[in-house]
């Protein structure tokens, strides 16, 4: 089973804009309480989807120059990379279903 994997500065280049595999970034906050419901259906995703997704989580918080590199101005916020480039960004709370035909339309 596939787990969502922690995004730091550290880890970034490597795991997202270096992966040839479609990758998603959950971008949240520990106060966020949408996004704390985010976070089971993200783990779902990541199990559903293991060998042809990578999800990520990225506290704003903690990682800040990232949220502001990719304009994160609100949590929770999915932005979805193809090949390191970032194919399309949603904002707010979505559920399950929209996020798995979204991520559909990118594979």
């Amino acid at each position: 089973m596939s787990q969502v994997i922690s995004i730091t500065a550290d880890n970034f280049d490597a795991e997202i804009l270096n992966s040839s595999s479609l990758s998603v970034i959950d971008f949240g906050a520990e106060w966020c309480q949408p996004c704390k419901k985010l976070h089971p259906i993200m783990k779902e995703i990541a199990a559903q989807y293991n060998g042809k997704l990578k999800v990520g989580y990225c506290d704003v918080g903690v990682v800040p120059a990232l949220a502001q590199r990719y304009a994160v101005m609100s949590v929770p916020q999915l932005i979805f990379f193809k090949d390191g480039i970032p194919v399309e960004t949603v904002v707010g709370l979505l559920p399950k279903e929209k996020i798995v035909s979204k991520i559909e339309g990118h594979l």
